[in-house]
């Protein structure tokens, strides 16, 4: 009874309906947590740590799934495994941490080597392909991406339980000069939609893929509405961003976009993407969009001074941050000056203090933010 329930609020993680999962987690809390049920809690913390990774809680997500790792190693359930090493993966990948995002690439691609059992294959190679997008560009993988697309199974079960890929997928097939693959996503994300009506994020990631492919901002503008994950939504915001840019006349409301983009992923931990978006706002007010760079202090920060300020706002030493970073102390030192100096701050206490409203302020610029107590924490460098 208790693992069923658990399984299903996996099923509905997978289609956002996250507050009803939650509910279901809620009411097995008093049981599992038990000295004699490991195997059951293990299950309990990485369904915990998909509902808060779809609910754009990096942070939380994180600390379960790590927590769901060891108890599952623990216990020999490696059924587990390729689930919290996916969440691990796109948190690290969007939290800016590459390094442990190819750690849990390197876990899911063993494991499908060893043959090893696994019930989201395809998430798994979506998560392993992000990762290593990120290292070595598009065209490192591409073969990956085909591959899925010919497996009928993989692609309707990463498409279904993860409202961001047919969207990425598509970007990917662009950057790719590949109008095949990006149609074929389009089309198979649209028969998915069909066959599913009644769940909503589906419908979006189909609105959202078609949108991308027919370069529709209006459509795109649209879906940003209708996803019920909040790094999709940012990413639909993004997306209709590059399409107005194109058009000069439409600049102005390219970077209204952009920083709309900018408070969601900031709000949903994804430091990776805010620096993108900042490096994008920077770019178009050089070509003639509305002033970015000026505006805000934090946009002034060269994308190494953007990690480090992060970092020491953590409370990290010179000698940890660099060691974060693989440059040396003396670096870092040099960096924090020109830190101070920019963001109008005179001491690493004080930069920890005014990190969250600097970030914040330079993200929204007018727009409505996340509340005064968040903030983007680099991810735990953990194996699990």
């Amino acid at each position: 009874m208790f693992e069923a329930s658990i399984w299903y609020a996996t099923l509905l993680t997978r289609v956002r309906g996250l507050r009803s999962a939650a509910r279901l987690l809620a009411g097995e809390q008093s049981y599992v947590q038990g000295p004699h049920r490991p195997e059951v809690q293990a299950a309990l913390l990485i369904c915990e740590a998909e509902i808060s990774l779809a609910g754009g809680q990096l942070a939380r997500a994180v600390a379960a799934a790590d927590a769901g790792l060891r108890l599952a190693a623990q216990t020999g359930n490696r059924g587990l495994l390729p689930r919290g090493h996916v969440v691990m993966a796109v948190c690290s990948i969007r939290a800016s941490d590459l390094t442990t995002g190819l750690l849990y690439a390197n876990h899911l691609r063993d494991a499908a080597l060893l043959g090893q059992e696994n019930l989201i294959p395809g998430q798994c190679v979506w998560a392993a392909a992000q990762a290593l997008e990120a290292r070595d560009g598009v065209e490192s993988v591409a073969h990956l991406l085909k591959g899925v697309l010919r497996h009928d199974v993989l692609i309707r079960e990463l498409l279904v339980s993860q409202p961001a890929a047919a969207p990425w997928l598509v970007r990917a097939g662009q950057r790719l000069g590949d109008d095949d693959l990006a149609g074929r996503v389009v089309g198979v994300m649209h028969r998915l939609a069909v066959m599913n009506r009644s769940f909503r994020s589906v419908r979006a990631s189909a609105e959202h893929a078609s949108g991308l492919y027919a370069r529709d901002a209006v459509a795109l503008e649209a879906v940003s509405e209708r996803h019920l994950d909040p790094w999709a939504c940012a990413s639909a915001l993004e997306d209709a961003s590059r399409v107005r840019s194109e058009r000069v006349a439409e600049r102005g409301q390219a970077v209204d976009l952009l920083r709309r983009a900018a408070g969601a992923y900031l709000g949903s931990g994804a430091s990776r993407d805010l620096a993108r978006v900042q490096s994008r706002l920077r770019e178009l007010d050089d070509h003639g969009g509305r002033p970015a760079r000026s505006r805000t202090r934090i946009s002034q920060l060269t994308d190494t001074e953007f990690a480090v300020a992060e970092l020491v706002s953590e409370g990290l030493t010179n000698s940890r941050v660099g060691s974060q970073l693989y440059i040396s102390p003396h670096t870092v030192a040099f960096h924090l000056k020109k830190i101070f100096r920019k963001l109008d701050v005179t001491s690493r206490v004080e930069l920890a203090r005014s990190w969250n409203r600097i970030l914040v302020e330079g993200a929204t610029t007018g727009s409505a933010g996340p509340g005064k107590d968040f903030l983007v924490r680099p991810m735990a460098r953990k194996a699990g």
